[in-house]
């Protein structure tokens, strides 16, 4: 279960972690091991298959790289030690890494545009609540400032309310089943598979999901940036295992069913519930699909609602004096902020490499 929500780190300590990170020699250009986090998620359980199924070995041999990946159990404690150095590389989210990562000063690039959240994110009433304008005057249990407060504000608007209009009530994600169970809670904003259980309740409506905003909740490979320009091997053994990884998951044989038993068992759950789980999930299965969504104007939209909701709640630094403080640039050529500070780099070239057979 992917836990999506922030631990605000203090910036005295961001910026020793940072110092930290900038001088270590783990992003040298004659570097030849590489550390990569990832975090327990449907949409990146097939990184576990490709460390665990060797497909990953054999393409780091193949570019003569070793690459180690771990899994680290908290989420965000992953992007902090991404942020601080200790990593490579590591899945996150797309606001999660405008607002870690790059908030924080160190140069990211999102190497792999891996799948969008369609309907694994949603909005549950409970009680005489059967439409999303219901939710007027309500408490929301969500974890606040996370992409579920995200997917809040964005349900809001297309229902002419806004923040102003609901309270909202912090509440992690360990914790937000049993909240919306007590008597006194009546709406809840939470991701799969909290969601399935929390919709599965008597007496209870989804009134908005995810699929309501396709293309917004993001799931990445990220990479530092400084590091994929002096070791373009790291950048084309990982997108050569993912996609290798995609024909396998997805094939229509029994080579494909291990595949997805064994992200089941190491996601801890069940083979049908987490095919339930990759329905609301539209994963990228092909290179050309996830070329055409990282190069479309539609991702710069998106990046753009997402920093502006960023900034709102401050979750682009205390120093950010507008919601242009952190550059985020695209392919060709787009970029959204300082131009001259550009921190979140969305890359198609090794997708590219995938696309045409180069890698």
């Amino acid at each position: 279960m992917r836990a999506r929500f922030k631990k605000l780190i203090s910036s005295a300590l961001l910026v020793a972690l940072i110092s930290v990170a900038a001088a270590a020699p783990g992003w040298a250009a004659d570097k030849k091991t590489f550390n990569v986090a990832w975090s327990i998620y449907v949409g990146w359980m097939p990184w576990d298959y490709a460390d665990q199924s060797g497909i990953l070995k054999k393409w780091a041999d193949k570019y003569g790289i070793e690459i180690r990946l771990t899994q680290i159990n908290d989420y965000v404690e992953s992007i902090n030690q991404y942020t601080a150095g200790a990593f490579d590389g590591c899945v996150m989210t797309n606001m999660d890494m405008l607002t870690i990562p790059a908030a924080g000063g160190v140069d990211s690039t999102a190497l792999i545009v891996g799948d969008f959240s369609n309907g694994n994110d949603g909005i549950v009433l409970k009680g005489k609540g059967r439409a999303l304008s219901d939710i007027k005057g309500q408490s929301v249990n969500l974890v606040e400032l996370s992409v579920s407060h995200y997917l809040l504000a964005r349900a809001l608007t297309s229902a002419g309310l806004t923040e102003r209009d609901i309270t909202v009530v912090n509440t992690s994600d360990a914790d937000i089943v049993g909240a919306f169970v007590a008597p006194e809670a009546t709406a809840v904003v939470t991701w799969n598979p909290q969601l399935s259980e929390l919709k599965a309740q008597p007496n209870t409506t989804a009134v908005f999901d995810s699929s309501k905003i396709p293309g917004e909740i993001i799931d990445l490979m990220v990479v530092n940036t400084q590091t994929l320009k002096a070791n373009p091997e790291l950048g084309k053994a990982l997108v050569g295992a993912w996609y290798e990884t995609m024909q396998v998951m997805f094939g229509n044989d029994a080579k494909a069913t291990a595949a997805l038993t064994h992200m089941a068992k190491a996601a801890g759950t069940e083979l049908a519930s987490f095919r339930r789980q990759l329905t609301t999930t539209r994963m990228f299965v092909k290179p050309d699909e996830s070329y055409a969504f990282t190069t479309s104007p539609d991702l710069v939209r998106t990046m753009d609602l997402v920093r502006n909701f960023s900034f709102s709640k401050g979750l682009l630094g205390a120093g950010a004096r507008s919601v242009d403080a952190v550059g985020i640039s695209f392919p060709g050529g787009k970029t959204l902020g300082d131009a001259k500070n550009v921190k979140m780099r969305f890359d198609a070239d090794f997708t590219k490499l995938a696309l045409d057979g180069k890698l």
